[in-house]
């Protein structure tokens, strides 16, 4: 198991009040008052990914969604312990290791190593346990042994399977029936009491790695590891399970149904599931998204490997980690990401407000955005000793913001409040014509760095703007070339008005325009900006 817990995550203050967070719960199909089984202590699970092959875009949906999770929560007072798991084992992971002529722990090791780095790279750092579905076969092992001496696991010819039959409840998470269950394929199917039951154990092949059981030499099942792990980790019961939809069934039913009959009690207490990502358009970024989860989905829309999905590290080393991961919090993680050639460059352009507002505050000044102190804990109010309509706008946008976070965790609609507080700053800049040497005892400095405060709080809650933006990171909006030609513009628009030619200069301004560029006139000089 790799063990990222060090002590470096705050334990939640027990005398606090905690806010009133909602979430969706997919077992109870509804919203709830999230109240954890040993408050201010929260366990959450995640099931991770089959390393068997590169990571694709999608695969990081589930992480920065419950990255941003826990970092809500351990501002809202809770001591949150957050594991993923690796499936390490695995029939996609034999077919290639014989494709490619090398170990199974090889690729294993190869492809930890990849998920891990683009975890990194998005800004994923709040995981404290990576546990592997190989150094946890005692445990497993232990968990089918209770299942078969309770009577709802049997052994037929070295493979051990869980008799849905026996679970009365069985459906119950993902609303299907036994009879929606396809079960196991190839030779496995004439060992079974019923087609749906599904495999804990399974019997040794040749070639195949195996380890020694009561039922002889084999490995175990897919469904069977999540449950063993997060017992091992959590125990019995546990406050939130998080996934893909696609993984609701059967994963996520097989362990709800096989975990509940081996303890007679419920394994999970909120079950979430983030949706899944698929191609279509987007629409324009930097709004506010509202819309409700959407639980119907197609497999065939489902980004994945199998339809070619690849090449992650492309993607951060051309648009950065920040710009995916603001790309895949910009919707609720209850719906449908809508992804296209397009979909990263318009994440891009639209993070550009912010990124020429931290330029802006630098030249003003003197400080970097990225070394502001900012609350860590909701319980530290903000204050001011101005009464100023920019500072009350920004602390109701801040209470906008978090309201929208205890509405089951709403980033889309949260991120659209990042961009009204950027803009109220602007604003708030050009009014009285802050600029460098501006006094900073006035009241108008203050407000700029108490705003700019709420800013700096606002967007490391969603794991954002953490560091500077890395020069690696070849962004399509800030590059040179892009640079050159926008200066190129403004001197000729320049060279239009010195010659009294206001026509030019005003079509020049109206085309920019049109395409979303704002110039912005200042006394000795003019810059330019998107617009949001």
């Amino acid at each position: 198991m790799i063990n990222l817990r060090d002590g470096q995550h705050e334990p939640g203050n027990v005398g606090c009040a905690k806010p009133k967070i909602q979430l969706y719960n997919t077992l109870s199909k509804s919203k709830e008052i999230f109240e954890p089984l040993n408050s201010p202590k929260v366990a959450m699970y995640l099931c991770g990914p089959t390393v068997y092959a590169e990571s694709h875009i999608g695969h990081m949906v589930g992480p920065v969604v419950f990255d941003t999770i826990k970092r809500y929560l351990t501002y809202c007072e809770y001591d949150v312990t957050w594991a993923v798991n690796i499936t390490d084992i695995d029939d996609k992971l034999i077919a290639k290791s014989h494709e490619r002529g090398v170990p199974i722990s090889q690729i294993a090791v190869e492809m930890t190593g990849d998920y891990l780095a683009n975890l990194r790279d998005l800004g994923v750092d709040q995981i404290d346990f990576l546990p592997r579905a190989t150094d946890h076969i005692d445990e497993i092992i232990d968990f089918i042994r209770l299942l078969c001496l309770n009577g709802f696991a049997y052994e037929s010819d070295g493979d051990v399977f869980f008799e849905v039959a026996k679970d009365s409840n069985y459906g119950e998470l993902s609303n299907r029936s036994v009879s929606d269950m396809r079960g196991d394929g190839g030779g496995a199917g004439g060992k079974k009491r019923a087609a749906g039951d599904f495999a804990l154990w399974k019997a040794a092949k040749h070639g195949e790695p195996s380890w020694q059981s009561p039922w002889g030499r084999g490995r175990p099942g897919w469904h069977i590891e999540c449950s063993a792990m997060s017992k091992k980790l959590f125990g019995e019961t546990f406050d939130i399970h998080g996934g893909g939809l696609d993984l609701m069934f059967p994963h996520h039913e097989n362990e709800l149904a096989q975990s509940f009959c081996c303890h007679n009690k419920p394994m999970v207490k909120y079950w979430l599931h983030n949706g899944l990502m698929r191609s279509g358009s987007s629409g324009k970024v930097g709004g506010r998204s509202t819309k409700n989860s959407d639980l119907n989905y197609s497999p065939e829309e489902k980004i994945s490997r199998s339809k070619g999905a690849g090449g992650l590290s492309t993607l951060i080393n051309r648009y950065g980690g920040e710009c995916i991961r603001f790309f895949l919090l910009r919707t609720h993680y209850r719906s449908t990401i809508l992804y296209e050639d397009d979909s990263l460059n318009e994440s891009d352009t639209s993070l550009m407000s912010f990124y020429r507002f931290f330029s802006r505050f630098s030249d003003i000044t003197g400080k970097s955005f990225y070394d502001m102190s900012a609350p860590r804990r909701r319980a530290n109010l903000i204050e001011s000793e101005v009464q100023d309509n920019t500072i009350k706008d920004a602390i109701n946008l801040r209470e906008s913001f978090l309201s929208a976070m205890d509405d089951d965790f709403n980033t889309g609609l949260a991120v659209g409040f990042l961009f009204d507080l950027v803009r109220l700053i602007n604003r708030h800049i050009d009014l009285h014509n802050l600029s460098r040497g501006f006094d900073a005892s006035k009241p108008a400095w203050m407000v700029l760095m108490k705003s700019t405060e709420i800013l700096r709080e606002l967007s490391l809650l969603l794991g954002l703007f953490k560091k500077p933006r890395s020069e690696s990171a070849h962004s399509v909006a800030s590059s040179e070339l892009t640079n050159s030609l926008m200066q190129m513009i403004i001197d000729l628009r320049k060279q239009a008005r010195q010659s009294r030619d206001y026509a030019t200069s005003d079509k020049i301004r109206n085309r920019l325009g049109e395409l979303n560029i704002q110039l912005l006139d200042k006394n000795d000089h003019t810059s330019w900006e998107f617009g949001t």
